[in-house]
């Protein structure tokens, strides 16, 4: 039996990556969810459009979210950001962080490179969507799974 998304990470993984991103989150007002799901047909970058839709992340305040979407069967990954963030970022941090994830996947090193990842969307959400004394978490901050 091949890897489920649910299974893809031990359960001491999926809870390091919640405290990354509750970490991440600390200084900002911006969000951050990770989502997993066994496959993507088609452009990842398309699928990972839809989920952000979904998981009702354009509905931030500040429109400062960010998801990092993993496909585990067919190691497809994309992160993506809100329009809001996107405006503020240098061009091609995503991708660039993308290469780095890229770089700890290789050597099978799944749940550092999504900290990693985590971790740079926090510190350039926390740059220049810095912590308000109102502000409250928008979003969960749990990994979501897919059906798919």
């Amino acid at each position: 039996m091949s890897v489920t998304a649910r299974d893809f990470f031990t359960l001491e993984e999926q809870d390091d990556i919640k405290q990354a991103i509750m970490n991440a989150e600390l200084d900002t007002s911006g969000e951050i969810r990770v989502h997993i799901e066994n496959v993507c047909s088609g452009d990842v970058l398309d699928r990972a459009a839809y989920v952000f839709k979904n998981l009702g992340m354009s509905k931030t305040e500040q429109r400062n979210g960010v998801l990092i979407y993993l496909a585990v069967r067919n190691r497809k990954f994309a992160i993506i950001g809100d329009k809001g963030i996107n405006s503020v970022v240098p061009p091609g941090f995503w991708d660039s962080t993308k290469m780095k994830m890229l770089d700890y996947f290789r050597k099978e090193k799944f749940c550092d490179g999504l900290i990693f990842a985590i971790t740079e969307a926090g510190l350039h959400l926390k740059q220049y969507f810095p912590y308000r004394k109102d502000d409250v978490n928008e979003l969960p901050d749990d990994i979501s799974f897919g059906k798919q």
